[in-house]
């Protein structure tokens, strides 16, 4: 799981960056897009929440911005785990001519898929951090620790990315139902609602959701000071490095008869 990333570090790098500008190619401003989009959407969260429902997040007292940079920052996250997961069944089978006619390690597809995920998520937050300099001034030294929080997310969706990659070559029908996994848990997460809002009835299932607390520490380290929990951390990390080590191994077990489906 280490070995072959570090030997292949070239080619997942120029794979990334295909990744990245193949996805621009034939625009006008290219690469900005991925600066302007989210720069976009933010613009929009804060008029349609601030200004038409008057949102906020505690039940009052935010500033009628605050709403906006909470659920910008929920989304980010949230979009790093859903833009891997929905791409990932088709990792394989969109290069199939990796597998037929070229030797090729293709259990990078996954990682430079989570590369090109992780420069887009990078602009994003770079936007959000200039929205909050603009609107609210220095941020908390706590944001430093953003990385900390959210690399169990990024071990934990490797893990489920290879998994996927690999059940998309046996069964088709797998981008489908990840296409579905992935909308309701952009609800059944505390995106845009508060966790603690919740009667404590459900907030246990809420609990369950693996993007949750991952998304409350983004949260607390980039909007309020807070210093994520060492135990949960703890938790986290090993819980993630475990799917990601079985995801890979799965992956590294299944490819043989990849060649005979393709």
């Amino acid at each position: 799981m280490i070995v072959s990333p570090w030997r292949n570090r070239y080619l997942i790098k120029k794979t990334i960056q295909r990744e990245v500008v193949g996805r621009y190619r034939g625009s006008f401003l290219g690469v900005f897009w991925s600066f302007f989009t989210p720069l976009l959407m933010l613009s929009v969260y804060t008029f349609v929440f601030s200004v038409v429902f008057k949102a906020r997040w505690g039940g009052g007292g935010e500033s009628k911005t605050e709403f906006a940079l909470i659920l910008f920052a929920g989304l980010t996250v949230y979009q790093l785990f859903a833009e891997c997961i929905n791409r990932a069944p088709g990792l394989v089978v969109g290069n199939s001519d990796y597998v037929k006619r070229v030797i090729f390690p293709l259990e990078i597809l996954p990682i430079s898929n989570m590369g090109s995920a992780l420069f887009h998520g990078s602009v994003s937050m770079a936007v959000w951090l200039l929205a909050y300099v603009v609107l609210f001034g220095t941020p908390h030294l706590t944001i430093l620790l953003l990385p900390v929080v959210v690399m169990p997310l990024i071990f934990f969706t490797l893990g489920f990315s290879w998994m996927l990659a690999s059940l998309g070559v046996y069964l088709r029908d797998v981008s489908q139902v990840t296409g579905i996994v992935t909308t309701a848990l952009l609800f059944l997460s505390p995106i845009f609602y508060s966790a603690s809002r919740l009667p404590p009835t459900y907030r246990i299932f809420l609990n369950l959701n693996p993007l949750t607390s991952i998304i409350e520490q983004s949260r607390g380290v980039m909007l309020w000071g807070q210093l994520p929990s060492i135990t949960t951390l703890i938790i986290q990390y090993v819980f993630s490095l475990l799917v990601c080590w079985l995801g890979f191994a799965w992956f590294q077990k299944t490819r043989k008869g990849f060649a005979d489906v393709l």
